[in-house]
């Protein structure tokens, strides 16, 4: 499974607050990837803006698809597919101000990864 799981969602027309908080450039908490959110035609998409050089399985321009809504406090849950490796799975994205959490699952919740994140100014 990917190493992280985000990259573009869909959404209404309309969209809440918790999802105009997604919109942005992020870094990932481990240094590897770096990826910017914003709205494309009737989606939004995570696109690799930068990946570290010694990682082969990523690449910069790769995006994700997800299909979610909001939930609780800050939360977004819902689908998510890679389009590059043909995988869906579920997604919770936590977003509290400058800091995101996302979550996603494949192969019916057996496979799950966890990932942090910080906002770029």
């Amino acid at each position: 499974m990917r190493a992280f799981l985000i990259l573009a969602v869909t959404l209404s027309t309309t969209l809440p607050a918790t999802a105009d908080s997604f919109f942005g450039a992020w870094a990932r908490g481990d240094g590897v990837a770096r990826v910017k959110v914003e709205k494309c035609g009737a989606q939004i998409c995570m696109t690799d803006t930068y990946i570290r050089p010694d990682v082969k399985d990523e690449k910069v321009g790769d995006k994700i698809v997800f299909d979610v809504k909001p939930a609780a406090d800050g939360t977004l849950t819902g689908n998510g597919y890679d389009p590059q490796r043909k995988l869906n799975f579920s997604v919770v994205i936590t977003v509290t101000g400058d800091r995101m959490t996302t979550r996603g699952c494949a192969l019916a919740g057996i496979v799950c990864k966890s990932e942090n994140w910080t906002r770029i100014r």
